[in-house]
């Protein structure tokens, strides 16, 4: 989930140049239970503060409205009817908040109101480490629905998935609990134990993890050489520091490939977002030019334009093939969005998680915060992410591929036959084909398998071409 930081104004006006820099609190997707959140500065950016973004829908700015005074009246009357008959006396704090927190729940899954211990306990997640399990959730009817583990981290090593439902926290019922009581109750003392219950669709009963709690620390990018001339790097989450810990892994590619790589896979699948700005600056590296990705509001604060640098693209125009599924959300569908509308890589895998929307942290003047949704996203082409995810180019289901134990499929060849022609060629013309994926990926991801086929057919599609 990505986040705005928006301080109370006090009489400070903002400064009205179309570069700004924002200090932005983004959250990954959902809620993160484990690494908690990232405090960043924002990347500059274009903000539209008259007419709207490119390709952006309009929308006039809501015109000032009176307070409903007749709804407040019923209000005030439940309030004081609570006070004075409840069975057990109920603070007014208590009260208050929870009203409040369910005004704000009922708009969307994201918005949501933060008294002033869990604002409190949000920013003191920014600056230190915590117990977590790694999970990205969100809350779905009521139950609280795994949008994607994260790489290296209890819930991974557990075998959660993508669109788990967890329906029991240590055997208490997560129906009638709020978010962030799930999440409080997800988190704890590193080494603690915890047990979910879990619904898994395709299995007729629920499953049981139990899992430890650790100090969720996550390195967000890990590069690999596939073969000769083809480089993998995949991003887990977006991080303040992914596009230094990219542009390390490119040229460690490079280099160990000694010399500029013929293609790249770059692998978002279960990537549950992160900083808005890192994805920005990883689509930035692959472009030389265009637009990545534009937010649009009701209010000019919201609409901002973030668009690529002139000769930023690191591989000089190497084919991409970018894989995604439905655990890959936010901050990773503006990439695949930015890469596919500028066609500058091709998208494979199957459609994302379809998370379009920006979350604003606004305190409040009492401690506490509110997290209200407050713009949308859009790709280059105009179109919306929110409730549609990114569709790939070309769609891949995940599968096993059985390894064979020798290269020979055992049919009959024309070299078995007693007495055929000999080639008198050279000996380099007969040499077979050989595989380049390491053994590790054969039979076990078939989407990797398939993107780099894709890329070395570009390859030698281009190499024929320029003929």
């Amino acid at each position: 989930m990505n986040l705005l930081y928006r301080p109370r104004r006090e009489g400070r006006t903002r400064p009205r140049s179309s570069q700004f820099l924002r200090c932005a609190l983004i959250l990954l997707l959902g809620v993160f239970i484990g690494a908690g959140i990232t405090l960043e500065r924002s990347a500059q950016a274009e903000r539209k503060t008259s007419g709207a973004p490119v390709h952006a829908p309009q929308q006039a700015a809501p015109a000032s409205q009176p307070l409903p005074i007749g709804e407040l009246r019923t209000f005030t009357d439940v309030f004081a009817r609570i006070k004075a008959d409840y069975v057990e006396p109920e603070s007014d704090r208590k009260l208050i908040d929870n009203a409040i927190q369910g005004m704000v729940s009922s708009l969307d899954p994201h918005s949501a109101f933060l008294d002033r211990r869990a604002f409190r306990e949000m920013r003191i997640s920014t600056e230190g480490d915590f117990g977590g399990l790694g999970l990205q959730v969100t809350m779905i009817d009521g139950v609280v629905k795994v949008i994607s583990p994260i790489d290296g981290t209890p819930a991974a090593e557990a075998g959660l998935k993508p669109g788990d439902l967890i329906i029991r926290i240590d055997q208490k019922a997560v129906q009638g609990m709020s978010l962030e009581q799930a999440v409080n109750m997800m988190r704890g003392k590193p080494g603690s134990e915890i047990t979910l219950t879990v619904f898994r669709r395709g299995i007729n009963k629920p499953l049981e993890f139990k899992l430890k709690r650790a100090v969720i620390k996550i390195e967000s990018v890990k590069s690999r050489l596939l073969g000769p001339g083809y480089g993998y790097v995949r991003i887990s989450q977006f991080q303040a520091n992914t596009e230094d810990s990219l542009m390390r892994a490119l040229k460690t590619l490079k280099r160990d490939n000694k010399g500029p790589l013929r293609g790249l896979v770059l692998d978002l699948r279960n990537n549950p977002g992160g900083v808005l700005n890192a994805a920005v600056a990883v689509s930035n590296t692959f472009l030389n030019k265009g637009l990545i990705v534009y937010t649009k509001g009701r209010t000019p604060d919201s609409n901002m334009t973030f668009a690529a640098s002139p000769g930023g693209d690191f591989l000089h125009g190497a084919p991409m093939v970018v894989l995604v599924n439905g655990g890959s959300a936010s901050a990773s569908e503006i990439v695949a969005g930015a890469l596919q509308d500028n066609r500058r890589a091709i998208i494979m895998g199957t459609k994302t998680f379809g998370k379009g929307s920006v979350q604003t942290i606004i305190p409040l003047s009492d401690g506490s915060a509110l997290r209200l949704t407050t713009a949308r996203y859009y790709t280059p082409n105009g179109d919306s992410i929110q409730d549609r995810g990114i569709t790939p180019n070309v769609i891949v289901d995940q599968m096993k591929i059985p390894k064979t134990e020798k290269a020979n499929d055992g049919l009959l060849k024309e070299a078995d036959l007693e007495g055929h022609l000999k080639n008198t060629g050279p000996a380099t013309a007969n040499a077979p084909a050989t595989s380049t994926v390491p053994p590790d990926t054969v039979g076990s991801d078939y989407q990797l398998w398939e993107a780099l086929n894709l890329l070395k057919g570009i390859s030698v599609y281009r190499q024929e071409a320029t003929r």
